[in-house]
């Protein structure tokens, strides 16, 4: 095989683990906020359900969590057929409801970091909750977190090389494929550069956005 078809290959696998990296954080990101509410519900039922949540998705490995949602339908339900189409699915949900527990931390302690006197100072002003949630706390609860929100996205580039425990063909896989089929280390070479460029790409955005947000620019 030559190189520029194993750069062929690895580029088609590093476009699927591109895939799974925007749709994660596209559910995650709100299912994490929605999440948080529930974890600071004055209910206590409702907060004690959200916290054993997040606990179990932050203490059980992500490999482990993608094989239940992805053999959880056979062996709960029987369901045999899923449709080919549901590797993928439960690829993303099972990084979906993974990460959103994370953002889920995130958000709550930026959340509870907002003084009292910001909602005080709102309801002065006639704001109702939603309003002084949307327009007042959002932004600067998002401004707050963004250090500890890039810290979870650049893990994310590479925790989507754990999507073969499902035999999903993204680039960690290909590499592995292609490494043990010629005998060579170079594919793991190659796979760690695409790695480091795709995280170099996303950690300037995340510098950018955060630059962007000071208050003090």
């Amino acid at each position: 095989m030559s190189f520029s078809v194993m750069l062929q290959q690895l580029s088609t696998g590093m476009i699927k683990s591109i895939e799974i990296f925007a749709l994660t954080l596209i559910f995650s990101l709100p299912l994490g906020l929605l999440i948080s509410f529930g974890r600071m519900s004055k209910y206590k039922v409702i907060s004690t359900i959200f916290k054993i949540y997040i606990s179990l998705m932050r203490g059980t490995p992500l490999m482990l969590q993608l094989l239940v949602v992805y053999f959880g339908p056979y062996y709960l339900f029987g369901i045999k057929d899923m449709g080919r189409s549901y590797r993928f699915v439960a690829i993303i949900l099972g990084f979906a409801l993974n990460y959103a527990a994370y953002f889920a931390e995130i958000y709550r302690s930026g959340i509870e970091s907002m003084p009292i006197g910001q909602y005080e100072a709102a309801k002065l002003l006639g704001y109702n909750k939603r309003q002084t949630f949307t327009k007042i706390i959002l932004p600067q609860v998002i401004k707050r977190i963004l250090p500890s929100v890039t810290n979870e996205v650049i893990t994310l580039v590479k925790d989507t090389s754990l999507a073969f425990a499902l035999a999903y063909s993204e680039m960690f896989s290909i590499a592995k494929q292609i490494a043990a089929s010629k005998t060579t280390f170079t594919p793991f070479v190659v796979a760690a550069v695409f790695y480091y460029i795709f995280n170099l790409i996303v950690a300037v955005i995340m510098e950018r956005v955060e630059k962007k947000l000071s208050y003090y620019q």
